[in-house]
C-alpha cells in the first residue's frame, strides 16, 4: 500500500460526511438568501429603498420629495440605493459567516483580495508539488518496467 502514499490513508467516510455538510450548507444558504434584504432611508426620510438578491425591491418616495429638483432627488435616490446595497452586503456577509464560520466565509475575500490571491498561490504550489510527485512516480514505474 505504500505505493499510493497518503492516498491509501484517505478516510472515505469522513470525505463523504464533509461533502454532505457542504451541500447542506449550500442549500441552507440558498434558502436563507431569499430572506436577506438591504434597507436604507435618506437622512430626511424622503427616500426609502429595499434591495434584495433580485435587485431593487421597493423605492418609496415621500410626497415632499416631489418638491426637490430633479438632480437633487436623483442624488438622494442613488445614495439611498447605494446604502441599501451596502446593507444587503452586510446581511449576506453575516449570513455566510453564520453558515460557514468566519474563517471559511468566502465573502471575506471581497475585502481582502490579497488574501484570496495568497490562497490561489498556495493552491498552485500544492498542485505543482503534486504534479511533480506524480510525474516522478510515473518515471520510476517506467524505469522499473524498462520502457
Amino acid at each position: 500500500m505504500t505505493e499510493f502514499g497518503d492516498f491509501a490513508n484517505i478516510d472515505i467516510d469522513k470525505l463523504l460526511r464533509g461533502t454532505d455538510e457542504q451541500f447542506a450548507k449550500a442549500e441552507q444558504l440558498q434558502q436563507e438568501m431569499a430572506k436577506v434584504v438591504g434597507r436604507a432611508e435618506d437622512p430626511d426620510g424622503l427616500v426609502t429603498v429595499e434591495y434584495a438578491q433580485e435587485g431593487l425591491r421597493t423605492l418609496d418616495l415621500h410626497p415632499k420629495a416631489m418638491r426637490l429638483g430633479a438632480a437633487e432627488l436623483a442624488e438622494k435616490i442613488k445614495a439611498t440605493i447605494e446604502a441599501a446595497t451596502a446593507d444587503l452586503q452586510r446581511g449576506v456577509n453575516e449570513l455566510m459567516s453564520e453558515i460557514y464560520g468566519e474563517e471559511h466565509n468566502p465573502m471575506r475575500f471581497l475585502n481582502d483580495p490579497e488574501g484570496a490571491l495568497a490562497q490561489v498561490r498556495q493552491a498552485e504550489a500544492t498542485y505543482e508539488r503534486t504534479f511533480e510527485d506524480v510525474m516522478g512516480e510515473l518515471d520510476r514505474i517506467r524505469r522499473r518496467l524498462d520502457l
